[in-house]
């Protein structure tokens, strides 16, 4: 049995005073209970949060599984009734509605005027739609002579009807859309085979794309209740291109000789000859000037200026704001397009751009057709070097820049848009002012040419190029 022995204890030592305890604070039963409810708080909001978003998951669930089940049944519902409903016209509607809300007043109050009076109603939709029995088997051609032409000038169209059924046919009614309106033609009975020729004229006051038809028959009462509408011919497109100005070859400000243009950017290759350099491991021999060579007794290399094939970049701003009036935005169009065209026949490369994207400039006439688009728009960027910055970054480096903008854009934004570009860059600004008189400025190294009217324009442009 093994003993532990003990430390011996001095008798005389003092014996060490116990440490008090901190004194423990009361807590009373409002306490206690203020705590144990604020547990059960928090517990129940967890559970309620838990139980929120399993039930909005079983809702989420049960919508879905509705919407996969009352899509398929309301398509297959519009097959049949959509054919039905399309006939009724906003007339009709309100015929419809005020019949019922007359019978329901009827067997309210037992009214019989009431009665009377949406009996007739109904009668007279179901009545109505006798006129839209009847097949049609029409063969209609639309043209349109000629396809373009210039604000001002008159535009003839032709709309040719043949029934090319093995059936006579009933008089009917034709209508084609022609713009913002509508051109209407009553068609007599045709017997198999017959033609029918209708001529209208097209409105080309102002500069647009006119969109002429499709052609529709239209089947339907007098009352205008009930209508049946058949599509019988495509659309045709009718470009009213605006006015312009011709102008002399090469005045459009560009550089006449056939190489390009001499930038300041040296170059080992090109045609322009700059001066001679030592000779670097690497450069081409066909570039060594043999006679200096031989005269110093070292190698030495010619050195080009680079030259660059002139490119074109023209920047037509359509936003309504920087416009004065329509007639001043529709100045700069013309503007933008005279240049454009000159610049297209000179065999020079170059693009146009606008808020709405880059003009087609294969030719002259898709670039007119390209103007046609032009509306004036809202705010799309936020500056106009914004604008000129995102629809030219990826265009090639231009060697011309042009700006045309109205009466209300400032020297400081078309300064904004110059930023853009390089020193070796000539760049002219069109400050387009409805009835100004033609000068021609510079503003920090910036042409800028203000014009109030289209026929100042090539004397103008000749000051620049001269």
């Amino acid at each position: 049995m093994t003993t532990t022995e003990q430390p011996p204890v001095a008798p005389d030592a003092p014996a060490a005073p116990p440490t008090p305890a901190a004194p423990r604070r009361p807590r009373t039963s409002s306490r206690v209970a203020a705590a144990a409810g604020a547990r059960r708080l928090r517990r129940g909001a967890l559970s309620g949060l838990a139980g929120s978003r399993s039930g909005i998951a079983v809702v989420r669930g049960w919508l879905f599984a509705l919407w996969r089940l009352v899509v398929p049944v309301a398509r297959r519902v519009w097959v049949v009734v959509g054919p039905v409903v399309v006939v009724i016209t906003p007339v009709g509607w309100l015929v419809l509605l005020f019949s019922g809300l007359s019978i329901a007043l009827s067997a309210i109050f037992g009214w019989q005027e009431f009665t009377y009076l949406g009996t007739v109603l109904l009668a007279s939709v179901a009545l109505s739609t006798v006129f839209l029995f009847g097949r049609a088997s029409y063969g209609v051609l639309v043209e349109l002579n000629p396809r373009r032409v210039v604000v001002g000038d008159r535009a003839m169209g032709r709309m040719l009807v043949t029934n090319i059924g093995p059936r006579p046919l009933s008089p009917t009614r034709m209508e084609l859309p022609v713009g913002k309106g509508v051109a209407e033609f009553q068609l007599p009975a045709m017997q198999p085979k017959e033609e029918h020729e209708e001529l209208f004229a097209v409105p080309t006051n102002k500069r647009a794309v006119i969109v002429a038809g499709p052609a529709e028959s239209v089947r339907g009462d007098q009352l205008g209740l009930l209508r049946r509408a058949l599509k019988w011919a495509d659309a045709v497109d009718l470009f009213v291109h605006p006015r312009t100005v011709r102008l002399l070859p090469t005045a459009a400000g560009l550089v006449r000789d056939l190489e390009g243009q001499v930038s300041k950017t040296i170059t080992n290759n090109d045609i322009a000859f700059h001066a001679l350099r030592p000779y670097v491991p690497g450069d081409d021999r066909r570039y060594v000037h043999w006679r200096t060579s031989a005269r110093i007794g070292q190698l030495m290399v010619r050195q080009f200026n680079e030259t660059r094939r002139s490119q074109l970049t023209m920047i037509h701003t359509s936003r309504n704001d920087l416009y004065a009036s329509e007639e001043e935005f529709e100045l700069a169009i013309s503007v933008t397009a005279s240049i454009a065209a000159q610049v297209i026949r000179d065999g020079v490369q170059m693009n146009v751009v606008s808020e709405t994207g880059v003009w087609r400039t294969q030719s002259v006439t898709s670039m007119l057709d390209s103007s046609c688009r032009i509306d004036p728009v809202g705010k799309i960027f936020p500056t106009v070097r914004e604008f000129a910055r995102e629809r030219t970054k990826r265009l090639p480096a231009p060697s011309v820049v042009m700006m045309i903008g109205g009466s209300r854009m400032t020297t400081a934004e078309y300064r904004s848009v110059e930023s853009l570009f390089g020193q070796d860059t000539s760049q002219v600004a069109f400050h387009v002012e409805l009835g100004a008189q033609p000068k021609i400025a510079s503003v920090a190294g910036l042409t800028v040419i203000t014009i109030g009217d289209l026929d100042d324009l090539s004397r103008l442009v000749r000051g620049i190029s001269s």
